[in-house]
Parts: structure tokens; sequence; C-alpha cells
């Protein structure tokens, strides 16, 4: 074989987008959302028939690792940014792995509470650095189209996994069962993360020594805003559903078969818009996501009926799967290379701001109002956060990416 096409067959070797170090960075994320959310629906009746918790107490039990992660996301991305990013990602690993023996071991439920809003932080940072990990290993012209693909891993978890976990419930009613395998499900994840091997990074040269940008994304300030929007109708949405279908549709247990759509949605729209993604249509992708979000949404609000219910799951997941990995994408493209970590945890940050104030907001208006008007804010929330990127933020975006720079 000539040199040439040595070289050219090289090439395409580093091309290859499903590498072994990319497949691995997906394994690692499956499971590391899969041990997370196999306890997640499960918790609230665990702290009901061990410790005779109120409504009340189980939420500000459970809300306390959302607090932690979102405090932490921002010092995330300045480590995996600033340090070996290999060490940050194995040791977050390994911290979010031993958070599980404190459930089995938390005979209180104020130890539960503090076992459960320390889990918030390596759960917080892990999720920051696997992702820019993922970024690394991905080869440069496939990273659009790879991120993309990258989403799906959480998203099968995410749909598998509190499924999986009802029903051993119901098959055992042994919640120290569910601990054990999670706490399993995570080790196998640690160890997964100590075999993925990094390419080097170049030591960027004139790097200040603190900046805000080391924390958050200053430069991608609006997209920031723009994802709050979103962040904020997902909150509402995933956190009153049930209680909603069972109080204004009576739809009493739909509410797995509402996730499910959900997730197949995801699954498609992120499997289907890798392509487009691939060729650098990221504003596309985002408007297209957004739009579909939004008539998922008008349906759900407006359209009091069964039908509507699981149609609006359906566009919901579509849509979300189509905007989400854009908006990833986005935010990377006004990054440096040396700001891979803080791009990720400041899209993040947005995310999970828009997440906690949608559930507060949320659950104020549907208790002094109702929750179908509850809804019909989150359709006009969406409605404000798609104009928004229709007329300022996808103009702002290609003003300020550096990737074609």
């Amino acid at each position: 074989m000539s040199k040439d096409k040595t070289m050219t067959a090289v090439g395409e070797k580093r091309e290859r987008l499903w590498n072994k170090e990319y497949l691995k960075v997906m394994m690692c994320n499956f499971l590391l959302f899969f041990a997370f959310y196999l306890l997640t629906p499960l918790l609230p009746l665990y702290l009901d028939e061990q410790f005779n918790a109120d409504k009340d107490l189980i939420g500000l039990v459970l809300s306390g690792y959302v607090i932690a992660t979102l405090l932490v996301r921002p010092f995330s991305g300045f480590f995996v940014d600033t340090f070996d990013r290999k060490r940050v990602f194995t040791l977050c690993f390994l911290f979010f792995f031993l958070c599980f023996t404190g459930y089995i071991g938390a005979g209180t439920l104020l130890m539960f509470a503090i076992v459960r809003t320390l889990h918030g932080i390596p759960y917080g940072a892990t999720t920051v650095a696997n992702s820019t990990v993922a970024i690394d290993v991905l080869p440069s012209s496939r990273r659009n189209e790879g991120i993309g693909y990258y989403g799906l891993s959480n998203n099968v978890a995410m749909a598998v996994a509190p499924s999986a976990g009802i029903y051993i419930y119901h098959a055992t009613s042994n919640f120290s069962l569910l601990f054990w395998l999670s706490l399993i499900i995570a080790l196998a994840g640690y160890l997964c993360s100590t075999t993925v091997k990094l390419p080097r990074r170049e030591r960027v040269e004139g790097k200040p020594k603190l900046s805000l940008d080391h924390f958050f994304l200053g430069r991608a300030w609006l997209l920031a805003l723009n994802i709050c929007f979103f962040g904020l109708c997902w909150g509402v949405m995933s956190n009153y559903v049930a209680i909603y279908g069972k109080e204004e549709l009576n739809i009493t247990d739909g509410t797995g078969f509402f996730f499910m759509l959900l997730s197949v949605g995801l699954v498609i729209s992120r499997l289907f818009g890798a392509k487009t993604l691939r060729a650098g249509k990221m504003t596309h992708n985002a408007t297209i996501g957004v739009l579909l979000s939004l008539a998922g949404y008008g349906i759900f609000a407006f359209i009091p009926h069964a039908w509507a219910y699981y149609a609006a799951a359906l566009l919901i997941g579509l849509g979300n799967g189509q905007m989400y990995p854009a908006f990833l994408n986005m935010f990377i493209s006004v990054a440096r290379h040396d700001q891979r970590g803080t791009a990720n945890s400041s899209i993040l940050i947005s995310w999970d701001l828009g997440m906690g104030l949608g559930i507060l907001i949320g659950g104020v208006v549907a208790e002094n109002i109702g929750f179908r008007e509850a809804f019909h804010f989150v359709a006009f929330m969406q409605a404000a956060g798609a104009l928004l990127f229709i007329t300022a933020t996808a103009a702002f975006f290609r003003r300020k990416r550096l990737d074609l720079a």
C-alpha cells in the first residue's frame, strides 16, 4: 500500500464516529443515569413507608440533591477545564458510586436527607465531566452529530430505569435490593470510566488564572437565558403531569405510558436530528425542536382529553430531542477549546435553574389557581422562549460562534 493510501486510511479511521473510547463514554453515561433513576421514582414511597414522612417533608428531602447539583455545576466546569480531565472524571464517578452506600446505611430521615443532598454533588460533577470527555473523544468532523447521539445514552437509561425499578419493587417489595443494584451498576460505571483513554490536551498559553468564564460561559448569556425558558416548562411538566392527569383527566395509571412516549420521542428525534447536526444546522434543529415542543405543550394545556395527554408526550419528546442537542452544540461552538467543561456546565446550570423555577412557580400557580392554569402558563412560557430564539437568539449565536472563526 502506498504512503498516500496509508495516510488516507489512517485519516478515515480517526474520523470514525463510533470509536472504542466514545462507546465506553456512552456506556459510562448510561450506567450513571440508570443507577440514579432506578431509585428516583421509588424514593417518595420509601420515605413514606420507612420514615412515615409527610408529603411536604418528602419534597424537602428530595429537593436537596437538586440544590447541591446546581451549586456544583460551575465549579465542575472549572475543574474539568483546569486539571487532568481523566483524573477529574474518574474521581467524580468514584464519589458518585460511593454515595449509594449511604442509602443502605441511612437509618434515620436526617441521615437519608444528608446522603441524598450530598449525592447531588458528584452527580452534578460527573454529568459535566462525562459529557466533556465525550466531546474530547469525538473526531472534530463528527462532533455535532456525536453529541446528538451521546444524549441517547441517558435518554434510554431514563426511559428504562424507572420502569425497571418499579417492576423490581412490585416483585420483591425490597428497597435494600434496589439500593444494592444501584450501587453495583454505579460501580460498573466507575470501572468503565477508568478504562477510557483521552487524547492529550495542549496547554493554553496566556489563559487567565481566574475569571468568571471559568465558572460560567458569559459569551453564551442569551443562549443560557433562552434555555431557562425551556427548562422551566420541562420542570412543571415532569413534576406535575401525574397529578394533573389524575385530577383533571381521571388518568390514574397512565403516567408510565406518558413517560414512555416522551422517551420514544426523545430517542427518535435524536436519531433523525443527528444528520442535520452533522451538517452544522444547529439553529435549524433548534427551531424545529422549540416549535414541536410548543405544539406539544399547547395541546396538553388547551385540549383536556386523554388523546391530547399522550400526543403531547410524543411531541414534547420529539421537540426536546431536537432542541437540546442543538443548544448544547451552540454552547460549545461559542466557547474556546479550553472551555468545553464550562460550556457543558453552563447549559446544565441554565436548564437546572429553569427547572427549579418551574417546580416552584408551577406549584404556586397550581395551589392557588389550578393545575390547568399552571399548564396554560407553561404553554405561554414555551411560546415566549420560541419567539425569543427565532427573533434574537439564533442571530446572536451566529455572531458569537467561534468554531467557524
